[in-house]
């Protein structure tokens, strides 16, 4: 059972991060020349990983030798992409760009092999269904999230639909859509039953991924003014799941399912852009433009003999859930 988390610095003090921090500065010559949007490895071993760019590449890199295996180049801004974490049977990487389009690229081929057409303005997150191979989310400026099956032709499989298909209660520039915004982060449940999306109109969606119903958790305001992609993240291996999504310089933390506010996580002293969570070890991570990275460890709690003692000590808000600690940095 997680406690609450602390919070530390990822501080570079190995010297074998030391100099490959050292080799990735900004004078050297395959560094990206703009904002860095997304960095992912490659799911099945450590020896490759991709980054994107506002400098309109992606590139493919060589663990060892930090140098890039491939390079991608793209008409406009790339906003995000994403691998397959259980693709056995392609080596696709799904790119939201500028372009209405969103791109597949082959690792195979080295080119890109597919174009998914329906969105009507620049798509800002992708997402692998973590359940099927071949099911991809996307979310678009244009309001809407897609989910498609990337062997079809015929185009998306379903268009989300904010108000399950209740036309009556929806104007006519409403229907299906997700958001009355740009839609700009996704992310599935574990299982990849439900997918989560967020919106600049300050609303979180829950979604179920095989019907697209909206699930109606209200998760309340959820501020959002991000013009670009926000990458937010859910929990693996927590009862109930937990959504961390970046708020201003803060982290919010959610339970999925029910939409309750657990926590706010206070470190960092600018806006925070991106999140992530690492399983193995029950550990959160987050970026922010203070440029610090901060490690998010789950605090063990000394344990209490007398369990109406434990009840008197411990809100209830966190005997499952996550923390900030006001007492450690």
């Amino acid at each position: 059972m997680l406690a609450f988390i602390s919070a530390r610095q990822a501080g570079l003090d190995d010297p074998l991060r030391l100099r490959r921090a050292e080799s990735t500065r900004r004078s050297h010559p395959d560094v990206h020349k703009f904002s860095v949007e997304t960095v992912q490895w490659y799911p099945h071993d450590t020896g490759m990983f991709t980054s994107s760019s506002f400098d309109k590449t992606l590139k493919i890199w060589d663990t060892n030798t930090l140098q890039p295996a491939d390079v991608f180049n793209f008409e406009g801004t790339v906003y995000s992409h994403h691998m397959s974490p259980v693709a056995t049977k392609h080596c696709l990487i799904a790119v939201g760009t500028k372009s209405p389009k969103v791109q597949l690229c082959d690792l195979k081929s080295g080119s890109c092999s597919q174009i998914l057409q329906g969105h009507r303005q620049e798509v800002l997150a992708v997402a692998w269904s973590p359940r099927y191979e071949y099911v991809l989310a996307t979310a678009s400026a244009d309001s809407r999230v897609k989910l498609w099956d990337v062997r079809r032709a015929s185009g998306c499989l379903i268009t989300l639909d904010q108000h399950n298909g209740e036309k009556s209660k929806a104007s006519s520039e409403a229907a299906n859509t997700a958001h009355n915004g740009r839609v700009n982060g996704l992310c599935f449940t574990s299982d990849g039953l439900h997918l989560l999306s967020t919106g600049t109109d300050d609303r979180m969606r829950l979604w179920n991924s095989s019907s697209g119903e909206n699930t109606l958790v209200n998760y309340g305001k959820v501020c959002n003014e991000s013009r670009k992609g926000l990458k937010f993240t859910i929990s693996t291996g927590c009862d109930p799941e937990f959504a961390f999504v970046p708020y201003g310089s803060t982290i919010a933390v959610y339970t999925v399912y029910s939409g309750e506010l657990i926590t706010m996580l206070r470190g960092h002293y600018s806006t925070v852009d991106c999140c992530v969570f690492q399983p193995n070890f029950q550990e959160l991570y987050s970026g922010s433009r203070d440029c610090n990275i901060l490690a998010w460890v789950p605090a063990l709690r000394e344990p209490v003999p007398d369990e109406d003692a434990e009840k008197q000590h411990l809100n209830p808000a966190f005997e499952d859930g996550w923390s900030s600690s006001d007492d450690e940095g």
